[in-house]
């Protein structure tokens, strides 16, 4: 079977200064290592740090690089209101989301003019969008790893843990030991490890 012959549409979210559009990067790199296809396309919020920030990751034979709404067949999130946002849009029905639970608080929030939603009641959401939804605790994961910015490495693999994607752990790793130093890799190495394992877990 022709390597790109099944396309699979994930979207990757968060808030910007997470790492989100890094992580798009990586795992469309680890794609171009394992011989896909794969098309990126990035969408910014008004603010570099802090606005709404997701990235349309397509492996396969596509024509365009951003995905029709009802389409992604997973959207990973590090944040979960963020991750809500996007799932809602673009989240296909029986698709899979996995969502960091610890928020980051827009400042509308933080002075007292607007409510966060709770995680349960964002789960539910996603329920009622018959969306398989999986929630991990990234930050706390990327803490034990070593560094806090770890994060989006805890949740790539969860990611990888859904077995959705032709994308093996080793193509991970190589396209971030392109991206960083030896220190940093060993460190994402081991969140990616430990959302891995994490997801595996709970399905």
């Amino acid at each position: 079977m022709n390597n790109n012959s099944i396309v699979t549409n994930i979207i990757v979210s968060g808030v910007g200064g997470q790492g989100s559009i890094l992580t798009s990067h990586l795992l469309a790199e680890a794609a171009l290592i394992e011989g896909h296809e794969v098309k990126l396309a990035e969408t910014f919020g008004a603010a570099t740090r802090g606005g709404s920030v997701y990235a349309h990751v397509r492996v396969g034979e596509v024509w365009a690089p951003m995905m029709r709404e009802d389409e992604a067949d997973a959207v990973i999130s590090l944040e979960p209101l963020e991750g809500l946002r996007v799932g809602l849009k673009f989240l296909k029905p029986g698709g899979s989301a996995i969502i960091n639970t610890h928020p980051w608080y827009p400042v509308d929030v933080t002075v007292g003019r607007a409510k966060y939603p709770s995680i349960s009641t964002i789960i539910d959401a996603f329920r009622k969008i018959n969306a398989n939804i999986h929630c991990i605790d990234a930050t706390s994961l990327a803490l034990e790893a070593g560094d806090s910015r770890a994060v989006n490495s805890v949740v790539l693999g969860g990611l990888i843990a859904l077995d959705i994607l032709p994308i093996t752990r080793e193509s991970i790793f190589t396209a971030m030991s392109e991206k960083w130093k030896e220190k940093l890799v060993r460190i994402n190495e081991k969140a990616f490890d430990l959302g891995f394992d994490y997801i595996k877990s709970i399905i």
